[in-house]
């Protein structure tokens, strides 16, 4: 299995089997040809979000919760709108899920004493107590990518993919400067 790689993916859909997970079947054959990549692509990354939300739940977060929480605590205070850079969000979604985690207590926002403007950012205490937990919960979502690739298999895999996402960022630009 680890020998096949990405191909192997490429033309499955996901379906929900009888258990409740999901599971993957082929595509009807024409819209497997019109973008296997793109399709394997959506597929392996819907299968990413369903596993880390599972993962993430005991955790008391929500997706790309852990995500803020992580740059947090890795880089200290921030300026709301440097979170939003660093994550590739937008300013709404970054304010609900900053509102969410300050409501829970993990975060607290302040006006920043140098720009008016500007909301710094900054990790709670209690948050810290969730750092171990996001943490095994991200051990276990790389587990499971990699589980059937083999090294050579992984590298492989991020090569492709950094090559997928300068492609993807090319093409963003190109329509952005138009």
């Amino acid at each position: 299995m680890a020998d096949r790689g990405l191909a192997r993916i490429a033309g499955m859909a996901e379906v929900e089997s009888q258990d409740g997970l999901p599971r993957a079947e082929s595509l009807a054959d024409g819209l497997a040809d019109a973008g296997r990549v793109g399709h394997a692509i959506v597929q392996v990354a819907r299968l990413h979000k369903s596993l880390a939300a599972q993962l993430l739940r005991p955790v008391g977060l929500h997706l790309s919760q852990e995500l803020v929480m992580m740059q947090l605590w890795d880089a200290g205070p921030q300026r709301q709108a440097d979170l939003v850079r660093m994550l590739g969000s937008d300013a709404a979604t970054m304010t609900r899920t900053l509102r969410r985690l300050e409501h829970a207590g993990f975060v607290r926002r302040t006006p920043s004493e140098t720009d008016g403007r500007a909301v710094i950012v900054t990790a709670t205490t209690a948050s810290k107590a969730l750092r171990p937990g996001v943490e095994n919960a991200w051990r276990e979502l790389e587990e499971a990518v990699v589980a059937d690739l083999s090294e050579e298999d992984q590298e492989a895999a991020v090569l492709l993919l950094q090559r997928i996402a300068k492609g993807l960022e090319q093409g963003i630009r190109q329509i952005r400067d138009t």
